[in-house]
């Protein structure tokens, strides 16, 4: 049984992308200690930040560099919030790239999208009313 998620994003400064988080979510982290900041989302979920030379040494010599992949899209982190209008303006302006604009998407969500310090693609998106 799996008991929470926690996704954990590599990133190349942990305190910049911790300020960009706090700023985009409108939050503080549950944990902020060198080489991980942790953010509660819902329901037992977590968002997790790593120094990229922290991970590197657990992975050893196993898997590439995580820093040779800055910018490289390789998956989301699609947010189900409440406005997300307000989310991608507080993301773009804590410094986040915004690649596609909010607007209603062939699944039913009006979702859009930025790539933060890193390039981690962020969807800010909501259950549209009328399907």
């Amino acid at each position: 049984m799996i008991e929470s998620t926690q996704f954990i994003l590599y990133v190349s400064n942990q305190q910049k992308s911790c300020d960009f988080y706090m700023k985009t979510l409108g939050m503080e982290p549950v944990l902020n200690v060198e080489g991980m900041t942790e953010f509660e989302l819902s329901g037992g979920t977590k968002l997790g930040i790593m120094p990229e030379k922290g991970i590197a040494k657990i992975l050893g010599s196993m898997l590439p560099e995580p820093s040779s992949a800055k910018g490289v899209p390789r998956c989301e982190l699609y947010l189900l919030v409440d406005d997300p209008d307000l989310y991608l303006k507080r993301s773009i302006d804590a410094g986040a790239l915004e690649i596609s604009p909010l607007q209603k998407r062939a699944w039913g969500d009006t979702a859009g999208y930025v790539a933060d310090l890193d390039g981690h693609v962020i969807a800010f998106a909501q259950k549209s009313l009328i399907q």
